[in-house]
């Protein structure tokens, strides 16, 4: 729609409820109006002396209601009667009262006319007019709501920082270097803090939506829902004006004795300008007005933290993966974005040509589909500020560093048996679809631990490599007589050469048919499955391809199906008859480690290593890498 030179939306901010209460108080006097003409067609059958009482009753009505027709209910500057007489649709009306008065003869001809053209036409005017007012009502409670929901996503995201700041507080002083249990609180404790980090994140985002969506609110939403309501004022108005303009019209062809009085009415509503009455309106309701303060982080009572978007190694992955999402809805959002513009900026055109054109049937379609398109084009614009929020949001924060360009594709699945995700290492279990897997390679993970998954698919399927986000830093070495624990953060994986050992070493271990250990036993059900006890080691035939089961062969060549979930790797351990729990934990598994840096022993069991020395990784379910968080057990090549 054009704008008005006198905007409601630039000059009236948030004042939708006033507007509103204007746009009644025009669509009162219609009412009134077409009582004052359907009474008038009867009165007319009875002449002058009814028709004078008729007129007396509507300007006792017009006194009553005509200031909240000039300024409005509650108006912040004093109304006065010149003002009232500077309003060119209440100067119109007071002229019709004042023809209507004066006059006193009519015939059947004309209170017939007046029945079945004027009254009809106003209620038709009236019924339209006020549905566009209640649809410009039910938007403006949508998108206050949906203002409302984001600024409650806010508050909410506040309350899960808080509980999870408060759990990891609880994790940090439940953990003991004493507790037999350590290993696992420290990693429920670095779980919790991811959560925590992650709940920070989400509440920063969130805030920064809130504030952007304020603001969008208040300085685009509001505005043009203002402007949509002054356009059908007035249009209301000129529909006003052109039906009662049409009433002038017929007495004036069946009363000639008329002509002089209404010739003056006619003059009246000829100035009717909704321009300058709006102008009134507005000089008499401007409030002073400014945008509400933004947002900003609120850091919890118990946890002292910055208002810094959190980059980690965990968290980061986390955003980046957001910010991928983020990207991929506002692609598919800009398309239906700009089409819904397109069809409002068409409709508004429409509009102008049924105006031009005096068309009112073709215009109420056509204002509907104009307000259609507007409201959507409100509705998806709002979208695309809360994604480009959290893209301007996130990406400032990563500084470029957007991750691996090979993400995952994630989809939802049920798991039947327990099936131990990829990043957090926990089980998922349940066939309400909780948990995720990539349909390029296979990896599971839980629904809440999809975006903290790198984007590093292989699209290899059965071909990843599981997360090492969560493993707690150190820089530590430990040994034990001939074994040794090393330090994750001091060292590099590798297997000596058959030509040089130590000094050649390759950096990946080629494993043909690797061993796995059962954890649990496992009773076969069918011909195509293998009956294992907890602790026997197995030969992997076939890795597990996405459907939770693995091919192996036992010590005595019995080949079948087992859960994947029931093995874990056995390492290095020979394919023996003997219990597999009788190995010597304390046998080296062929994998070999270079230490990065120097490490001078702290403690008995501890190795002092220097730059460049090699230690063979211990075997075993609780030597080598799974030794401890940030420790690796190892014997010292010499």
């Amino acid at each position: 729609m054009q704008r008005q030179s006198n905007s409601y939306g630039e000059l009236l901010p948030d004042q939708v409820d006033r507007i509103s209460s204007l746009f009644d108080a025009h669509l009162d006097l219609l009412a009134d109006v077409r009582e004052l003409y359907r009474d008038r067609a009867v009165l007319e059958r009875e002449y002058a002396t009814k028709l004078k009482q008729l007129a007396k009753k509507a300007t006792e009505k017009k006194n009553k209601n005509g200031l909240s027709l000039v300024v409005g209910d509650n108006p912040t500057k004093a109304c006065t009667e010149s003002m009232n007489q500077q309003n060119t649709l209440n100067h119109a009306y007071s002229e019709i009262l004042s023809s209507m008065s004066t006059s006193a003869q009519d015939h059947i001809n004309l209170a017939e006319a007046l029945s079945s053209q004027i009254t009809e036409s106003l209620k038709a005017v009236e019924r339209r007019n006020d549905d566009y007012k209640k649809k410009q009502m039910q938007f403006y409670h949508t998108i206050l709501a949906g203002r409302d929901k984001i600024y409650a996503g806010r508050i909410k995201s506040k309350q899960k920082y808080d509980a999870d700041c408060a759990e990891v507080e609880a994790h940090r002083q439940k953990q003991s270097v004493h507790d037999r249990h350590a290993e696992r609180s420290a990693r429920q404790y670095d779980l919790q803090r991811l959560d925590m980090l992650n709940s920070k994140n989400v509440y920063i985002i969130s805030t920064a939506t809130a504030n952007s969506v304020k603001t969008k609110f208040y300085t685009e939403d509001l505005p043009s829902l203002e402007d949509s309501f002054q356009e059908l004022q007035t249009r209301l108005v000129m529909d006003f004006v052109g039906v009662v303009t049409e009433a002038q019209n017929i007495q004036l062809s069946h009363q000639d004795i008329l002509k002089n009085r209404l010739a003056t009415v006619s003059a009246a509503l000829i100035e009717v300008q909704p321009d300058k009455d709006q102008g009134l309106f507005i000089e008499s309701n401007i409030r002073p007005f400014s945008l509400p303060d933004d947002w900003v982080f609120e850091p919890c009572s118990n946890h002292y933290d910055t208002g810094d978007v959190c980059i980690d190694s965990a968290p980061r992955v986390f955003l980046q993966n957001k910010l991928a999402r983020s990207r991929a809805k506002l692609r598919e959002l800009n398309p239906a974005l700009g089409k819904n513009r397109a069809d409002a900026e068409k409709y508004r055109v429409m509009l102008t040509a049924c105006a031009t054109n005096n068309t009112p049937g073709d215009m109420g379609d056509a204002m509907n589909s104009y307000l259609d398109a507007a409201h959507e084009v409100t509705a998806l614009s709002t979208s695309a500020c809360v994604l480009n929020s959290e893209i301007n949001t996130i990406a400032d924060a990563l500084g470029g560093d957007e991750g691996g360009s090979s993400p995952h594709v994630f989809k939802s699945s049920a798991f039947s048996i327990p099936t131990t995700c990829g990043y957090c290492k926990v089980s998922i279990w349940g066939l309400s679809k909780q948990g995720k897997t990539c349909k390029s390679c296979g990896l599971s993970v839980h629904s809440k631990c999809e975006l903290n998954v790198p984007a590093e698919c292989s699209n290899v399927h059965g071909n990843y490599k599981a997360s090492e986000i969560l493993q707690s830093p150190s820089s530590a070495v430990s040994i034990s007589e001939s074994r040794s624990s090393v330090s994750t953060s001091s060292r590099e994986t590798s297997t000596p050469s058959p030509s040089s050992v130590p000094h050649n070493i390759s950096p990946h271990v080629e494993e043909v048919n690797r061993l796995a250990r059962a954890i649990f036993d496992f009773a076969a059900s069918s011909s195509f499955e293998l009956n294992v006890t907890e602790g026997a080691v197995v030969r992997v035939l076939e890795e597990d391809d996405g459907s939770g089961w693995v091919k192996v062969a036992d010590s005595e060549g019995e080949k079948g199906l087992v859960p994947a979930s029931y093995l874990e790797d056995a390492g290095g351990l020979p394919l023996e008859k003997s219990e597999p729990s009788q190995q010597n934990s304390q046998q080296g598994s062929g994998i070999y480690a270079r230490a990065l840096y120097d490490y001078r022993a702290q403690e008995p069991e501890e190795l002092t290593i220097h730059e460049g020395d090699f230690v063979e990784l211990s075997s075993g379910t609780n030597g080598g890498q799974n030794y401890a968080d940030g420790w690796w057990e190892g014997i010292q090549v010499v």
